[in-house]
């Protein structure tokens, strides 16, 4: 299928999202060991799964795809078994479970808590941070890696280009702060068991399920207002979003490599909208002005390592407006990406 066509159904959405590159098949004839995915059973961990899998029977080599969550979706559990992954129901916070999982050289840790953190901070903190100490101890023999958000950045001027890798950082609320500190508990056991890993600062995975996209398209199409005040973002197809995160294996380093994934374009919500308008035949309508600063990042150093992202914003346009003329699946699950004060 070629990036042009319309994805019309889940069954076309999932097979497109998990579709192995040839770098990334090259990638699994050439690394050792299995491949352990905490935090399985959210929006991403499905489809990484299970593109880990397609990739590993296409290079034709013996290795386990093992995807752990709680699984309250039973639904998603069904969908990684039938595609050959093995899954392992666990509660990460009862330690005693996190010890009896199998050892796996390859770590990708999904594990976290954003939308409903506002008042439960302690919580927050307890997944966000403490957690991955005990993860990177019970792993300490493999490679990691560790999902982390553009969030640990400050806002930043629209005309800036968005943060590096190497910019300060300046989390704004308890979700942004946490997850910082996610980075520098990892960081500080990567340091004292030279244990190699890649942090990933994701800022927006497009699922048509899912996403800024989404958001945009179901607020014009409703003829809901929309905010302007957070005028600009920048995200990428979850697809090529985890393409680079298992790729990023490739650049585990101790201490860890931090890499910005998102996509390459600074894009206007005002021109989202009016492009979602015109598909439509809606005029939309807006509330508000865009601010001066924005979560933005910079994504030119994985574009240069990975070539990425494959999927072009025209085309995740397209998709996402027959998606929801059509009254297609969603999950939703808004991503509120407007907010501005780090209260999830």
């Amino acid at each position: 299928m070629k990036n042009t066509e319309l994805l019309t159904n889940v069954q076309e959405l999932d097979e497109h999202m998990t579709r192995p590159t040839k770098p990334l098949v090259e990638m699994m004839k050439k690394i050792s060991g299995d491949f352990l995915i905490l935090g399985a059973g959210g929006k991403m961990g499905i489809s990484l799964a299970i593109l880990a899998k397609r990739a590993i029977e296409e290079a034709g080599v013996s290795k386990k795809v093992i995807a752990v969550s709680r699984f309250s979706n039973s639904k998603a559990r069904k969908e990684l078994i039938r595609a050959g992954v093995k899954t392992i129901s666990c509660d990460l916070t009862n330690e005693s479970d996190l010890q009896k999982l199998p050892d796996a050289k390859n770590v990708v840790y999904m594990v976290g808590m954003k939308f409903g953190s506002t008042g439960r901070e302690a919580e927050t903190w307890a997944v966000n941070v403490y957690l991955t100490g005990v993860v990177a101890q019970r792993f300490k023999g493999a490679r990691f890696a560790v999902f982390s958000s553009g969030n640990v950045y400050p806002l930043t001027p629209v005309n800036s280009g968005g943060c590096k890798e190497t910019d300060p950082v300046g989390p704004i609320g308890d979700y942004a702060q946490s997850v910082l500190g996610r980075e520098r508990i990892f960081e500080h056991f990567s340091r004292n068991h030279e244990i190699p890993g890649t942090i990933i600062r994701l800022n927006y995975a497009i699922d048509l399920r899912y996403g800024v996209l989404l958001d945009v398209a179901q607020r014009v199409f409703a003829k809901e207002p929309i905010s302007l005040v957070t005028g600009y973002a920048n995200f990428i197809w979850q697809g090529d979003a985890n393409l680079i995160t298992l790729r990023s294996f490739e650049l585990a380093k101790a201490p860890p490599f931090v890499l910005n994934v998102t996509g390459l374009e600074i894009i206007s919500i005002r021109m989202l909208a009016e492009r979602f308008g015109k598909i439509f035949n809606i005029k939309p309508v807006f509330k508000g002005a865009e601010a001066e600063t924005a979560l933005l990042s910079d994504a030119s150093l994985s574009n240069k390592l990975f070539d990425h992202p494959l999927v072009k914003l025209e085309d995740m346009i397209k998709w996402t407006a027959f998606w929801v003329q059509e009254d297609l699946p969603t999950l939703a699950k808004p991503t509120h990406f407007e907010t501005r004060d780090g209260k999830f």
